[in-house]
Formats: structure tokens, sequence, C-alpha cells
């Protein structure tokens, strides 16, 4: 366990205390930090537990720094910014004070709306030839339609329904990393951890690009936690975003025999929640939408053909 602690005001012994999320005159850049790293926590689909573990800080510690109460050392900062494959600064706020350049970029873009920083980050991705976007510039639409979305949306049932429709492939990522790496996601995990796991995912998903010119993919619900991976998918693909509700999630994964969301966490339905909170703004950049918890499976899957021929101008 990392020697170093999380010491609430007036603690002078440094004693770890329970966080009080009601209490009052908390010091702003500790919330801040605390909730910066919440959101970090739930866009990378962790629990708490699972990231007082990979960063050997105390549960109560990381407890204390979510809320803000603590008064963080710098090396339990640097402990939890690996654990979450972030910079320090991310984690701090701050990303964007490493030059003058990234000073004046920021200066710029500084209270830009979203759809003006959408432009921004599509026409960079373009020049820099790291990922734009999909049907830009007068081309047309990709023929590869990736799915995305947590687990439980409906992305392999109904991407394999959707590839058969359309005559295409249908290529599950998730299958295609365990085939690079010789073993199973968890066990990539457990024995090489999350920076290997999403070179795995790069390669599945660059072959996945060059092999299929048409194909149906359905992709890992955590994609969108690495914005390298995801730019690309954004740059090739037809992009469609499976929405569900959370119960929805949880009872689909269940009902597949998949006890895995129930493992990590008492509290694995506010768990699910958080994820999906974490990670709605970045699946929100998918070229299209569709809600499965709408409607039947069959009515899902009817939506989705029909919105897939329209985006790709095929027969209905």
């Amino acid at each position: 366990m990392s020697s170093t602690i999380l010491q609430a005001p007036g603690n002078p012994q440094g004693e770890a205390e329970a966080a009080e999320p009601g209490e009052e005159a908390k010091n702003p850049f500790l919330v801040a930090l605390g909730e910066r790293a919440r959101a970090l926590r739930s866009r990378r689909g962790m629990t708490r537990k699972a990231l007082a573990l990979a960063a050997d800080v105390s549960e109560r510690h990381l407890a204390n720094l979510e809320y803000g109460v603590g008064n963080a050392s710098i090396l339990v900062l640097l402990d939890v910014a690996r654990a979450l494959q972030c910079t320090l600064a991310e984690l701090l706020g701050d990303v964007t004070t490493s030059s003058p350049e990234w000073l004046m970029l920021r200066e710029l873009l500084e209270n830009r709306d979203e759809a003006t920083l959408h432009r921004v980050r599509v026409t960079v991705g373009e020049m820099l030839g790291t990922g734009g976007a999909n049907a830009s510039g007068g081309r047309q639409r990709s023929q590869q339609v990736a799915l995305i979305g947590l687990r439980g949306a409906g992305k392999s049932t109904l991407g394999g329904m959707l590839a058969e429709d359309l005559g295409f492939p249908f290529v599950e990522l998730s299958r295609e990393i365990e085939k690079f790496a010789g073993c199973s996601i968890s066990e990539i995990q457990a024995l090489y951890g999350q920076n290997a796991y999403r070179r795995y995912e790069r390669r599945a998903l660059e072959e996945a690009i060059q092999i299929y010119p048409e194909a149906v993919i359905a992709t890992p619900g955590g994609i969108v936690s690495d914005p390298a991976n995801f730019n690309l998918l954004l740059q090739h693909c037809t992009t469609v975003w499976l929405k569900a509700d959370a119960e929805d999630h949880m009872k689909r994964v269940l009902a597949q025999g998949d006890t895995r969301p129930m493992a990590a966490s008492r509290e694995a339905m506010d768990d699910l929640k958080s994820i999906l909170a974490g990670r709605a703004a970045f699946y929100s950049k998918a070229e299209f939408q569709l809600n499965t918890s709408a409607q039947p499976l069959e009515a899902s899957f009817q939506a989705l053909r029909k919105l897939v021929r329209e985006a790709l101008q095929l027969p209905a």
C-alpha cells in the first residue's frame, strides 16, 4: 500500500476520515479535483474499489479525494493518474500549459460551443491525418458500419442481424482482440494491463478497417475511453450509438449469464449509471443514435435497418 495519504483538513495526525458529501466550506480546488477524478473513473468504467486497487491507494482515501475533503499528497495524485491512464495535468484540470502554442490554442478555443469545437476537431484531424470525420468533404459515407455503446445495448444481436441483412461480414472487435492476444479480454487486462489491451484494440480495429471494405463492426463499450482509437473509428466508419436504459443494460447482460456486473460492487446499478453518464458525451459523437429500450428486438432491428440503409443510400 502506498505510504502517502489523503489528510483531511484539521487532522494533524493524518488519519483518513470518511468523506462527508454535505460538508460545508470545502476548498473549491479540491472539490473540482474530486469531480474530475470521479468523471475520469466513470469514463474508464472503473468502480472506486477497482481504482483503489490499481492505484494502490486505500478506498477511503480515494473517497476523500472524490468528495473534495482531503488534502491530496502529490504522490497519491500521481498513483491515481497512472491508474486512470491520464496525465497528472489532466487530473489537475489543465493539459494545455506545455508550450506557448498550446496556450494560444486554448485561448482561441475557450468558451466555444460544442458545434464549433466539433468542426475544429474534424478539420484538425483531416489536416493531420489522424482522424477527421466520415463522409466529410463530399465523400460518400463509409460502408463500414460501427455500432458503439455500453454492454447490453444490443450491438452483437442487432449487429449480426444487420450484417446478414446487408450481406456484409460481421466483426465483433472483442473476439478479434482475443485472437490477437491469444487469451480472453479479462486475462489481457489482468496479466498485461489496460495499456496492452488498448494496443490490441487498436490493432484489431486497424485490421478490420483494412480488410473489410464493407462490414458491420460491434465495438467494445470502452472504445470511447481511448481518444486515438475513437478518432480512428469516427474517421473511417459510419457510427451508430445503440442506447439503452441502465436497467435494460443490466437485465440483458445478466440474461446472457454474465454475472460480472454484480461482482465488482454492491452498488452495481449505481456504477452502471455512472459509467453511462461518463461515456454519454463521447457516445453522442456517433453520426446516428438508436434507443433500443424504446421498442422490442424486431422493431429495433427494423429501425436500425432503415437508418443504416438510408445513410448508405442502399435500397430499402
